[in-house]
């Protein structure tokens, strides 16, 4: 036999068995991918999830494998594994009739959701538009997505097209409503609103909307009312609450705000959840307005542990970083109004005055003093001082220094002292120079406190 014979005959062996390979594989791995798909119909997703591992093992790149292993992984309440396989099918899945395009990203969308990825959250959604522009869910999901991304031209577009879609979408109805009132129109607010609780007055949802608008219009006994309805609503419940809390702040509700606020807390499992962060965030900030300041420390440290770059919770830390290490600072941020305006009294001693009247303020103490050897003030009324403690957790501004001058003036004192556990503003710090007004920051006023108390 000829050379060139036995050769072809080698080709020719070798190229039928290549496509005795592929023939065979087009035909077993549809088959096992059935397997996947059939024990997944029985329930038998522990086999289901095992079967897709192994044929991914065999073939990494076998992208539908992977799908229905993120679907095992759904079914199995293991929804961040499902993304996880479900990224890589988007990023190399050719769709067709095996692999619907549409089914996907419906399956892929809320998972980026659930897992704060806006972004892609996003694309996804505006995938689904184009997929099937019917469908009004889509565009009420990228409406939300724009609206926390604060695009709320876009957001009140993709509304608009979502009711235009279902003209009995409640929460699309409501979010307009929002989203008109913060635009100042009113007339339109007030309408969508109320042909959303008028479509369907036990859509609890709706009223968080309400809520929202009355709160913004300082309506707070409403709002609360409002906010007690949307709460009822599972998927509101958490919001509606640090909302009501809110609401109790503003009204200076402390201890109904605090209530509110621990029970967001509670409703919540997930602490890491934003919305739960917000309500320890508040929550510290009662215990700080209430002097409670170690049970503030407590809620900002956990803030702080989950997120490190929450609000302004890393500069709270550092401010009452001192208060473990500095008794007579922690007593004068904390003590009752006895125990603080004591403080001050004895505080006056320290700079060689003797306080004469005492007055107790929202932000601190007012005291008028003499000269502690002119202790006969109503008959010896040469040299008279006005002295301001501040405890505020901000710093003192310059119209507090302004405001304190006139006093000053008014009352003929000689001179002001403003005396600030928080500091003071540059500005403040400006309009102090050169006038009979000293400004006593943090520091010197620990060493104030440190002398009386010995």
């Amino acid at each position: 036999m000829e050379v060139s014979t036995i050769i072809f005959i080698i080709f020719l062996t070798s190229g039928v068995g290549l496509l005795l390979f592929f023939v065979i594989k087009s035909v077993v791995s549809p088959k096992k991918i059935e397997g996947i798909q059939r024990l997944l119909k029985q329930g038998k997703t522990a086999s289901a999830i095992k079967l897709a591992k192994t044929l991914i093992q065999k073939d990494p790149q076998d992208y539908l494998a992977r799908y229905w292993l993120g679907r095992a992984y759904l079914k199995d309440g293991k929804s961040e594994l499902a993304l996880m396989e479900l990224k890589y099918v988007d990023q190399h899945a050719v769709f067709d009739e095996n692999l619907s395009e549409l089914d996907f990203r419906n399956e892929i969308a809320p998972l980026y959701v659930k897992f704060n990825q806006p972004e892609e959250a996003l694309k996804q959604f505006l995938l689904l538009t184009k997929l099937n522009p019917r469908d009004a869910e889509n565009y009420f999901q990228a409406a939300k997505i724009y609206e926390t991304k604060s695009k709320y031209e876009q957001a009140l577009n993709f509304y608009a097209k979502t009711v235009k879609l279902n003209r009995r979408h409640v929460q699309a109805h409501a979010a307009m409503g929002l989203l008109l009132f913060r635009a100042k129109q009113i007339a339109e607010a007030k309408k969508e609103i109320d042909l959303a609780i008028s479509l369907s007055p036990e859509t609890f949802s709706t009223y968080y909307y309400l809520g929202k608008i009355l709160k913004e219009n300082k309506d707070y006994p409403g709002a609360v009312k409002a906010f007690e309805k949307a709460g009822r609503d599972s998927e509101f419940r958490q919001k509606s609450l640090i909302e009501c809390g809110t609401c109790y702040m503003a009204g200076n509700s402390i201890d109904n705000a605090i209530n509110c606020f621990e029970r967001a807390i509670a409703s919540q499992k997930d602490a890491d959840k934003n919305e739960t962060l917000f309500a320890r965030y508040f929550l510290a900030a009662c215990y700080e307005k209430t002097r409670k300041i170690e049970k503030a420390i407590e809620q900002w440290e956990l803030i702080y542990s989950r997120n490190k770059t929450f609000r302004d919770v890393a500069a709270k830390l550092s401010q009452y970083k001192d208060l473990q290490a500095n008794d007579s600072l922690k007593e004068y941020l904390t003590s009752s109004e006895e125990g603080f305006t004591k403080m001050c009294q004895k505080a006056c001693t320290s700079l060689n005055l003797e306080a004469q009247q005492v007055q107790m303020l929202k932000w601190g103490c007012q005291i008028i003093a003499t000269d502690a050897k002119n202790s006969d003030w109503r008959s010896v009324r040469k040299q008279t001082y006005i002295l301001k403690f501040f405890r505020e957790t901000e710093p003192v501004e310059d119209f507090i220094i302004r405001k304190t001058l006139d006093e000053q003036k008014s009352q003929n004192c000689s001179k002001a002292y403003v005396l600030s556990s928080s500091g003071f503003t540059r500005t403040a710090q400006a309009a102090a120079e050169n006038r009979p007004c000293e400004l006593i920051g943090k520091e010197q006023l620990e060493k104030i406190l440190d002398k009386t108390s010995r």
